[in-house]
């Protein structure tokens, strides 16, 4: 599984997003940009022509492999790049705001509301949106005044989606949630107890599509167990992500969310303006974004997850069949 909460913290309060946050390395961070060969998750790349730059990435599949991606293609851009994984947003994104991290892979809306959270309170009213342009201007005023440069998002995007079973599906003429409201069959969610009363869950299922849902069962956000509650027919729906790479694996089929009830979570860098808000590096990483898509990063997440592939290697196969770095 990609991610577990990504939202942590401050942020929860408006969003739950899915995301594992797990210790993965320290929490201290010294800002050591020597060049090194290898291709392990902290290794360092590239001849550094044109400086060294620190890529942050959090405890979890995903980041990891994203991080790889921007390391590898700014390493072929001229620089000498190394991974950092630090345990989750409250720690790397001061380490961002210092210097001690130069880029990291980031979500639109999930980061607007944390910075929004920071700056505003817990309780401010939200600001980020279905709409990727607009949270991504919120994003950009939220990130300026602490030193931060917002680079453009793309098409790939990871965000809280909810999947049936392939036969539950054929069933009901299912393919949106639109569907499953009209249908009008009767739903048990596998979520995490928060489901009960956040927006994006439960009650936004029933107030934007008039899902009958009759209640959650708790096994959490797209674990194995909540999964295999849907998959046995114990329940009908699961919140996951649109990036789990194993769906499949149970038989599963993500509803569209035809009427946005989700917010953005477009994956886009995020970079401190002062050691990296130029333009070069905002090429190099813009070529990825343009190329990537949802669909990429699941297929990224399911060779790491379920291969055991390493994320450096998995970056360097997928940034050479897109052209995006040297072979």
């Amino acid at each position: 599984m990609s991610k577990i909460l990504r939202t942590t913290g401050l942020a929860l309060g408006t969003l739950a997003l899915a995301g594992t946050l797990a210790a993965c390395g320290g929490d201290s961070l010294e800002k050591s940009k020597s060049s090194s060969s290898g291709s392990g998750g902290s290794s360092s790349t590239g001849g550094g022509k044109k400086g060294s730059l620190v890529i942050g990435a959090a405890g979890f599949t995903e980041s990891a492999v994203l991080a790889e991606l921007y390391s590898q293609v700014l390493a072929d851009a001229g620089y000498s790049t190394s991974v950092t994984t630090v345990k989750n947003r409250e720690l790397y994104e001061p380490a961002l705001e210092k210097g001690e991290i130069d880029v990291v892979p980031e979500y639109a809306a999930t980061l607007t509301e944390f910075l929004n959270a920071k700056a505003n309170g817990a309780n401010a009213k939200p600001v980020a949106s279905s709409d990727v342009a607009a949270t991504v201007t919120a994003l950009t005023k939220l990130a300026g005044p602490r030193g931060l440069k917002v680079l453009p998002a793309g098409e790939a995007v990871d965000q809280n989606a909810f999947a049936v079973t392939k036969e539950f599906a054929a069933k009901n003429n299912l393919k949106t949630l639109s569907d499953l409201g009209t249908s009008k069959a009767k739903v048990k969610i596998a979520a995490g107890d928060e489901c009960k009363i956040r927006p994006f869950c439960a009650p936004g299922l029933t107030s934007k599509y008039g899902i009958d849902v009759t209640g959650i069962d708790p096994k959490g956000v797209g674990t194995p167990q909540a999964k295999q509650a849907v998959k046995d027919g114990v329940d009908q729906l699961v919140l996951t992500t649109t990036t789990d790479a194993t769906l499949d694996t149970y038989g599963l089929v993500l509803l569209q969310d035809d009427k946005k009830l989700q917010n953005a979570d477009n994956v886009l860098p995020v970079v401190n303006a002062k050691d990296a808000g130029g333009q070069e590096i905002a090429d190099a990483l813009g070529k990825l974004t343009k190329a990537l898509t949802t669909a990429d990063l699941v297929d990224l997440n399911r060779k790491v997850d379920a291969e055991r592939a390493k994320p450096a290697d998995v970056a360097k196969a997928y940034l050479q069949s897109k052209g995006l770095i040297k072979k």
